[in-house]
């Protein structure tokens, strides 16, 4: 398959050749089709599986250069979404043969001077954060009342950071006879009233990821062993050659923490957490792009904003309470094939978290630091099996218990390594040798 089939026009067809896309993802492939038949639409798909470009290119397609008037509006819960959105808009209109504006409103700019611009002509296509779309459209700058297409993107992550009842204003003032497009990695249940509130029986476009890990990504389980976490992290950011590196933790405050121990040990590494000025952010990203920083520490609503190129690590100082956000935030690395390496340190109290990762299918290759490098252990799930496997059989003969009563008594250096080999030896003894043939198992 190929883009020839959606018959776009010529200025399309030359922006895709710069791009050198050649064929539709699986998403664009499904969503194209349903948006030039004027449908509205809830698609779902994991994060860098061209979700972007699957709503852009048909909607810069059908722009009207002729009217000065609205014709799409566009949220996007960031700054920076908003921003990278507004990039790819840009470089897909660039070849047009009149001029497509496509303009950008994102909070901590020039409000005024926005207003003025909107006196003399409206945009073709709106993109930028809630906020500011709808304060343009309260002070009667921005007229959305021509617009045909609304698209809310990353819906989840909208409701998530408070935005969705300014996503409601805006669709309020909108046409009722409106096509709209909500794009997200998760539909929440209390996504729902919205979506029933302003899509009639949208077309459901549900992409489950193939691979919940992209395969290109390795999935190290690093315990802390009684080290603490930073002891551990300094010692893994010491090993081999690393491009630059993204750590993220769960909450602001553990942010400054560890980006201030890092920096204290030499390290000069960006912060970004919701409490980081835009102005900060700005020069940050800027500064994250031109190579002046090998690391970041982030938080996660602060990280999904973003994008950035040639992550070659990501650590998980932290496992989060929500499993998406683990996947978001693994996923920031390995993209377009790239090899990519994903740790998380974990200390026993959140070997619950690590098991219901596992359960929703993603695995883990549980390694030491050993020489500087890595070393692949066995799986602690074997040995928590043979420990509880052990503990059953010495429990139900009396002799072992024997055993445990004497060596209790009588505590020397390396009693528990010597009577766990005491106690292999009365079970190989005992009928069926039932603990060798189970661990086989």
């Amino acid at each position: 398959m190929n883009f020839k089939q959606y018959n776009f026009q010529p200025f399309i067809g030359e922006a895709l050749e710069e791009l050198g896309f050649k064929e539709p993802t699986d998403i664009q492939q499904r969503i194209i089709p349903i948006i030039q038949a004027n449908k509205s639409v809830v698609g779902r798909s994991q994060t860098g599986s061209g979700k972007s470009h699957s709503f852009l290119l048909p909607i810069i397609n059908k722009v009207d250069a002729t009217k000065d008037d609205v014709q799409t509006v566009i949220t996007a819960p960031s700054r920076e979404l908003a921003e990278q959105l507004y990039q790819v808009a840009l470089q897909l209109a660039a070849h047009a043969e009149q001029e497509i504006r496509v303009v950008n409103y994102v909070g901590g700019t020039d409000k005024k001077r926005q207003l003025e611009k909107l006196e003399n002509s409206q945009p073709h296509i709106v993109i930028g954060t809630p906020g500011r779309i709808l304060d343009l459209i309260n002070e009667q700058g921005l007229k959305v009342h021509t617009a045909s297409t609304f698209v809310v993107d990353e819906a989840d992550m909208t409701l998530d950071l408070g935005f969705l009842h300014d996503v409601d204003q805006i669709a309020g003032r909108l046409p009722k006879d409106l096509q709209m497009l909500v794009f997200s990695a998760t539909i929440p249940q209390k996504l729902q009233p919205f979506l029933m509130k302003y899509m009639e029986k949208p077309q459901v476009i549900n992409l489950e990821p193939k691979n919940i890990i992209a395969p290109s990504i390795t999935n190290y389980l690093l315990p802390a062993k009684g080290k603490s976490k930073m002891a551990v992290l300094e010692d893994v950011l010491g090993i081999g050659q690393q491009y630059f590196t993204l750590i993220f933790a769960n909450t602001k405050q553990n942010v400054n923490e560890i980006a201030d121990s890092l920096k204290e040990k030499g390290y000069d590494c960006a912060v970004l957490h919701g409490d980081v000025p835009a102005r900060e952010r700005k020069r940050i990203m800027r500064r994250v792009h031109n190579l002046e920083y090998q690391l970041m520490v982030a938080t996660d609503l602060a990280a999904r904003g973003i994008d950035i190129e040639g992550v070659s690590h990501v650590i998980n100082y932290e496992i989060p309470k929500d499993s998406d956000f683990f996947v978001h935030r693994i996923g920031r690395t390995g993209r377009n094939n790239l090899p990519g390496t994903a740790i998380t340190l974990y200390s026993p109290d959140e070997e619950k978290a690590v098991n219901e990762l596992e359960g929703i299918g993603i695995h883990f290759q549980t390694v030491r630091i050993k020489d500087g490098g890595f070393e692949e252990v066995d799986d602690r799930r074997n040995r928590d099996r043979d420990r509880k496997l052990l503990k059953s059989q010495t429990e139900a003969d009396p002799r072992i218990r024997g055993m445990v009563k004497k060596a209790k008594k009588k505590v020397k250096p390396n009693y528990k390594r010597k009577l766990n080999d005491q106690i292999k030896k009365q079970l190989k003894k005992n009928k069926g040798t039932d603990f060798n043939r189970k661990k086989k198992k």
